[in-house]
């Protein structure tokens, strides 16, 4: 780390222009640490920098600074670049905030090929990944976990998972922000609840869901859709793929019945043994097609520029 603090000493011209940086556990690479290669990024980059990490397994409670802006990470293999911790809500009184994995507090950061994993047992709320930035994607990666998977952690802020790979027991993908999860798949372990969105009420989309597909663990067969954490919670599925194991009635009120009269909750085109929307509950939305034609990136996000690359 003392080369790390020289180099933030000198004057910026001085500081040597890194595009790349590799990761390896082999010691192949300049870090055997991915946060160890996170330090080493100059802050407020005006260029991007690729942190590569290749095969192995990395133990890390891994932080993104908020001074950390336009970088990558990159795994070599999806499924064999691994970011791993086992803290859970009830060790030592920890709660669930504190237990992430990866914690990103930096804007403008892409995830890619790469699995981020809460293998802590079945005892507590466990997050895999915890987001605070904004404009943050992810792109062909795997999270892996039991109960609150992945935390959205900040109102207003917008993300972007596609390709992706998402499973879980209860409320496995949770919080304020607002995201796009296009062709993810979204595996529920146990019979519980797939999200848990708190949607500021002047937040209008929160969770969209499109061109997903949800499955499940063997004998799993009767999973929600989602519950409201907080009033105005909101959830659309759009031209998804649901399993029979998502239940006739979609949607909780997380036994609250005040909840139904501010929740947003919708579907559109769900195709699917679970997409029967006959016995779906009364305060839930079917949307039309011009409703549903709303939910493009460009209204999701509030966001014309180019860092939502699938135009």
């Amino acid at each position: 780390m003392a080369s790390l603090e020289y180099e933030r000493l000198l004057p910026y011209e001085q500081q040597q222009k890194q595009d790349t940086l590799v990761v390896s556990r082999d010691g192949t690479g300049k870090y055997r640490n991915i946060q160890d290669a996170v330090e080493a990024v100059r802050a407020f980059m005006d260029y991007t920098v690729t942190i590569y990490i290749k095969k192995g397994v990395y133990k890390e409670k891994l932080v993104i600074p908020s001074w950390v802006k336009n970088v990558q990470l990159v795994g070599e293999d999806p499924e064999k670049t691994i970011i791993t911790y086992d803290d859970h809500a009830n060790i030592n009184k920890m709660g669930t905030f504190r237990t992430y994995t990866v914690k990103v507090e930096g804007s403008d950061i892409t995830f890619k090929d790469l699995t981020i994993e809460n293998n802590a047992a079945p005892l507590g709320q466990a997050v895999a990944l915890h987001t605070e930035g904004d404009r943050l994607m992810f792109v062909g990666c795997r999270f892996l976990g039991n109960q609150d998977t992945i935390y959205t952690g900040s109102e207003g802020s917008r993300l972007l998972f596609t390709n992706c790979y998402i499973e879980g027991t209860t409320d496995f993908i949770f919080g304020p922000s607002t995201a796009l999860f296009e062709y993810c798949e979204l595996h529920s372990k146990r019979d519980s609840y797939i999200t848990a969105a708190s949607t500021p009420q002047n937040e209008e989309f929160g969770y969209v869901f499109k061109n997903c597909k949800l499955t499940a663990a063997p004998g799993v067969k009767k999973v929600y859709l989602g519950r409201p954490w907080r009033p105005y919670a909101a959830t659309a599925f759009i031209n998804c793929e649901f399993g029979g194991h998502i239940r006739p009635e979609g949607w909780h009120n997380w036994k609250n019945p005040e909840n139904e009269r501010t929740a947003r909750y919708a579907e559109f085109g769900n195709t699917g043994d679970g997409a029967d929307t006959s016995g779906r509950v009364a305060w839930s939305k079917q949307l039309t097609k011009k409703e549903a034609l709303r939910y493009t990136p460009e209204n999701i996000f509030k966001e014309n520029s180019n860092w939502y690359p699938y135009k």
